[in-house]
């Protein structure tokens, strides 16, 4: 099977602890990570952001007043997916502590999770969309050696 090609501009904004972020994402990993989301070539930039540009982005662009752990901002979904994905370090960390996960393990989800909400896949207009793409997530991440996210630790 060959996976679609990817074009990826990973960045990290200035974090107070940055080291444990860049050594869960190694720039070769995420690459694979969304690769393997993808239905169709795509372009992505990843930005690994601190607690206050995670809040300003999801109160400007979804009226919600909190970090929140992964925001999509998906520009095209063919020929080629196009989106920016903006995951909060502090937030990521703190979650993966609640849910008994490593830090990659939790990066290696919303990455999947951001793929696929860049490629039209929504989980809040119905049940049914939800757990189709909870099914998809699995099966993605089962294939990259992940156990299932939403089984707890």
């Amino acid at each position: 099977m060959s996976l679609p090609r990817l074009t990826l501009s990973l960045q990290f904004s200035r974090l107070p602890d940055p080291a444990p972020h860049r050594a869960a994402l190694p720039r070769h990993q995420v690459a694979r990570w969304l690769r393997h989301a993808l239905d169709a070539d795509g372009e992505f930039t990843v930005r690994i952001v601190g607690e206050e540009e995670g809040r300003c982005l999801n109160r400007d662009y979804r009226q919600k007043d909190y970090a929140t752990n992964v925001l999509t901002f998906d520009y095209a979904h063919e020929p080629v997916v196009m989106a920016d994905l903006v995951l909060c370090a502090p937030v990521v960390a703190r979650e993966a502590a609640e849910q008994g996960k490593t830090l990659q393990q939790h990066y290696a989800h919303l990455l999947v999770h951001g793929a696929l909400h860049a490629q039209g896949w929504d989980h809040e207009t119905s049940e049914a969309e939800a757990e189709a793409m909870e099914a998809r997530e699995i099966d993605i991440l089962a294939r990259l050696g992940w156990p299932n996210p939403y089984e707890r630790c």
